[in-house]
């Protein structure tokens, strides 16, 4: 009991210093809260990551809201910190105090229905049509529009365009038997070169909810369901599950280096951009850090949809970041302007100039959009193959079933437990989780 004050006190602290506090996040974090708690014209604060170009397109977009408006927008700068987690926004109460506006994770709808604003009466049908439907879905909680994409992400597959012609391959592979033939001759080629650093795929094997994500992917390709269904069904322990795990087993140590199982995103980049991989799984922000002249891959490779499998289904997590209001928040109004202003054609382009992925599909055909990312063209069919994870239908619960998901499989792909056990193990784990209903 005598925990109840310290909390309560950490948790004071912490609202405390919300000017400062940036959440976990590819590209940063930032979001609106109001300064004016009495009656009287609207004055938004809003707080921006320092992180390189997102910051400045922060302060520029605010800045001409403010213009277009009238309402004042104060601009705090906050550091991009990526170890802070959602759970020391919970902590902090962050939905609880003077917050209006604030970005979430496409992860997070389902865990703050609690908190966020239906928007629903301030977005017709008409404005959402020019959003990629499975980003509506996925923040669309219990019939609620929790929140409006902003800027979208989905797994891609990397591939040296300049190896594959070397060993006579016209076009990267489209099933995993295919890069898994590839990248065993193309790898066993290379070492004789005198390459030993040489392996033929790197992805994301740590025990992190990066994993969650691939695994996810081979799960959908091999027609084995999504962990939990949509109608909150556990359905991961199931003959196709076992062998899309068995599969990644069977990569590591022999197309993949034996140190994938604790690999993260930037980590099978180091090894991408060294030269020392023919395939890569990873998100879309890899592509500009490897067109850098540093990077070994820099003008020898492409992106495209990553492999289907038995099948025959496409698949590619989807990521991203959205703009959400507070269900607390004593501007409702203006905070739905605002975020209308944000998701913007005009805004969004913007933003995918610099290489953040616009959520909204027409801006895939923009000549000047293509222009500066000419692989925005194939982006479109990727997402529109992208698949959700079950954290709208679990709710609260989504952190611990991912983290009982991605350990499962780490100990599969690890060699320390057999898949079918594992996946038997993982599933009668969430059904105890979930008791009569998630």
């Amino acid at each position: 009991m005598s925990d109840t004050k310290n909390s309560s006190s950490r948790t004071l602290r912490l609202a405390g210093v919300l000017a400062a506090l940036v959440v976990l996040g590819g590209g940063g974090y930032w979001y609106l809260s109001s300064t004016n708690a009495q009656a009287g014209p609207v004055e938004l604060t809003v707080v921006c990551s320092t992180a390189g170009d997102e910051a400045a397109l922060c302060r520029k977009d605010v800045g001409a809201y403010s213009q277009l408006t009238g309402i004042k927008v104060n601009v705090v700068p906050a550091p991009n910190q990526s170890t802070l987690h959602l759970s020391v926004i919970q902590e902090a109460g962050l939905t609880r105090v003077p917050v209006d506006v604030f970005r979430v994770d496409v992860i997070w709808p389902g865990m703050l229905t609690k908190d966020l604003l239906d928007l629903k009466p301030y977005f017709s049908s008409e404005d959402l049509a020019g959003f990629f439907p499975k980003l509506v879905a996925n923040d669309t909680i219990n019939g609620k529009l929790l929140a409006i994409p902003h800027v979208t992400d989905a797994g891609l597959l990397f591939y040296r365009t300049d190896l594959l012609a070397k060993y006579g391959y016209s076009q990267p592979p489209r099933t995993w038997d295919e890069l898994t033939a590839m990248a065993a001759r193309v790898q066993a080629g290379e070492r004789a070169s005198g390459n030993t650093k040489f392996w033929g795929y790197v992805w994301q094997g740590g025990q992190y909810e990066g994993l969650t994500c691939d695994a996810l992917e081979w799960l959908t390709t091999y027609g084995a369901g999504s962990i939990v269904d949509t109608d909150g069904k556990v359905s991961v322990n199931n003959p196709a599950a076992v062998q899309a795990l068995q599969m990644a087993r069977n990569w590591v140590g022999t197309i993949s280096p034996p140190s994938v199982t604790s690999m993260d995103e930037d980590g099978a980049r180091a090894v991408w951009d060294a030269g020392n991989s023919l395939f890569m799984r990873n998100w879309p922000y890899a592509y500009g850090l490897s067109q850098k002249p540093e990077s070994k891959a820099h003008g020898r490779f492409d992106v495209g949809p990553l492999p289907k499998g038995p099948s025959g289904q496409a698949a590619a997590t989807l990521g991203g970041w959205q703009l959400a209001v507070s269900a607390h928040s004593r501007y409702p109004k203006q905070a739905a302007e605002l975020v209308r202003y944000m998701t913007s054609d005009k805004v969004e382009k913007s933003w995918a100039m610099l290489g953040y992925n616009a959520s909204r599909s027409a801006l895939y055909k923009d000549p000047d959009v293509l222009a500066a990312n000419p692989f925005y063209a194939r982006m479109p069919a990727i997402l529109d193959a992208a698949v959700s994870r079950p954290a709208g239908v679990t709710g609260l619960k989504y952190d611990v079933v991912s983290t009982a998901f991605f350990t499962a499989v780490s100990q599969v792909i690890n060699g320390k437990a057999e898949a079918g056990q594992a996946l038997a193990d993982l599933q009668r784990n969430l059904e105890a989780l979930k008791g009569s209903a998630w």
